[in-house]
């Protein structure tokens, strides 16, 4: 399923988002203008290496400083191919301009840095020995998803579900696609543990630490007074009322 637009307007323009899509997608340009070596060091250096943290004898082995800190911020701005950087922005873009909404921007972007930190430590603590660099922005952005499931619970998701290279649109209330996104995760997450080589290099445990984070403290950066929202009937698409029925 692929989420292609939500029935929430947002109130004001979402200027941290935007700002760190903007930042993630300039960083992204540069790295496609290295060459495949620096890349790669690039990676190792500012990507999450659970190594790093729990074999600081293999870091310094290496070359690599044992446990830093920088990794555990840089990591959500560095991305691995079009796809990656694509997906995760799009989501970004659908989700995140509501969540600022609640929350404004200064507060929004601390909250996403602390979602994306607790999705690194919980990757490094469900991968202790991996040896390979997670870069992405996937797991604060799981942590707006789950913000935006409790937030918005009466909301609607257009998906696009491909079938047979046809697409089709369905209309779901956000709550059954964010549930459906999360169990697949955590089920996914589960596998790996059991059968690491088989699925597919992707930080399932990151993505449920960020969603867990996001849904659970949401709500100590809420600012009621920042963009104060006029639709009481999310269920409606797109946030379409009659005039007499606004607040």
């Amino acid at each position: 399923m692929f989420p292609i637009q939500d029935s929430i307007p947002r109130k004001c323009p979402a200027l941290m988002n935007w700002t760190i899509m903007g930042i993630c997608i300039v960083i992204f340009l540069f790295e496609t203008a290295l060459p495949p070596k620096l890349l790669e060091h690039l990676t190792y250096l500012y990507g999450v290496v659970p190594a790093r943290y729990t074999h600081p004898d293999w870091a310094v082995a290496m070359g690599l400083t044992p446990r830093p800190i920088l990794p555990l911020f840089t990591c959500m701005f560095l991305h691995g191919s079009w796809i990656h950087i694509i997906g995760n922005m799009w989501t970004l873009w659908i989700f995140g301009d509501n969540v600022e909404d609640e929350m404004g921007p200064w507060r929004f972007l601390i909250f996403y840095i602390m979602c994306g930190l607790v999705a690194s430590m919980v990757h490094i603590y469900t991968n202790p020995d991996s040896t390979i660099p997670t870069i992405g922005a996937s797991g604060a952005i799981a942590g707006v998803m789950g913000a935006y499931y409790v937030l918005f619970p009466k909301a609607r998701i257009i998906i696009m579900i491909p079938i047979f290279f046809f697409p089709f649109f369905f209309d779901v209330p956000a709550v059954f696609f964010l549930a459906f996104w999360f169990l697949e995760q955590l089920f996914t997450g589960t596998f790996s543990i059991l059968s690491p080589q088989m699925t597919g290099g992707v930080a399932w445990w990151a993505h449920i630490g960020g969603f867990l984070c996001g849904m659970l403290t949401y709500k100590v950066f809420l600012n009621h007074h920042y963009c104060r929202r006029r639709f009481p009937d999310q269920s409606i698409p797109w946030g379409l009322l009659e005039p007499r029925d606004r607040l």
